[in-house]
C-alpha cells in the first residue's frame, strides 16, 4: 500500500520580491560573497530594514519566517515582524546612504529598505491557502 501525499496548492502570488536595482547589487554582491541570506528582526537601530549577510555567517530558526527568494537568496523575517507585515507584498529597493555596518551592502554606500503593498484578495486567498510559512527551522537556507 502506498501512502499519497497531498500537494500543497500552487500559487503565483508571492511575499516577497526585488526591484531590478536590488537585483542588480545582490548579484553583485553574491560575486564578492558568495550565497546571501535576507533578514529583517525587527530590533533596535537598522533592525527593522532588510538585512543581507553572507549565508554561512548567519544562522535562522524556529522565530524566523522564511518569506521566499530575492534574486536566489533566502529571504527570513523575525516572527513578530511577520505578524506586522504578514498582509502584505514585501518590496526589497535599494536607496542612496548607510545602514547598518552588518549588512554586507554597506561599502557601496547604499542600503536595502522594505517597501511593500496590501495583497489583493486573489493574493491573500492563495497564501492562506498555503498555510502558514516555515519557519527557519523547518526552511534552512541550503
Amino acid at each position: 500500500m502506498s501512502v499519497v501525499t497531498p500537494e500543497k496548492p500552487k500559487t503565483t502570488a508571492s511575499r516577497v520580491s526585488c526591484t531590478q536595482t536590488a537585483l542588480d547589487l545582490i548579484k553583485k554582491l553574491e560575486g564578492l560573497h558568495g550565497p546571501l541570506l535576507f533578514h529583517q528582526s525587527g530590533g533596535c537601530c537598522d533592525g527593522s530594514s532588510p538585512m543581507c549577510y553572507p549565508r554561512k555567517e548567519f544562522k535562522v530558526g524556529a522565530q524566523d519566517v522564511y518569506m521566499g527568494e530575492i534574486a536566489g537568496q533566502p529571504f527570513y523575517m523575525g516572527r513578530s515582524q511577520f505578524e506586522y507585515w504578514q498582509h502584505t507584498h514585501l518590496i526589497i529597493d535599494v536607496v542612496p546612504g548607510r545602514g547598518s555596518g552588518f549588512s554586507v551592502e554597506s561599502p557601496e554606500g547604499v542600503r536595502f529598505l522594505t517597501r511593500s503593498r496590501v495583497f489583493t484578495d486573489a493574493e491573500s486567498d492563495e497564501l492562506d491557502a498555503l498555510g502558514p510559512p516555515p519557519t527557519g527551522a523547518e526552511h534552512p537556507p541550503v
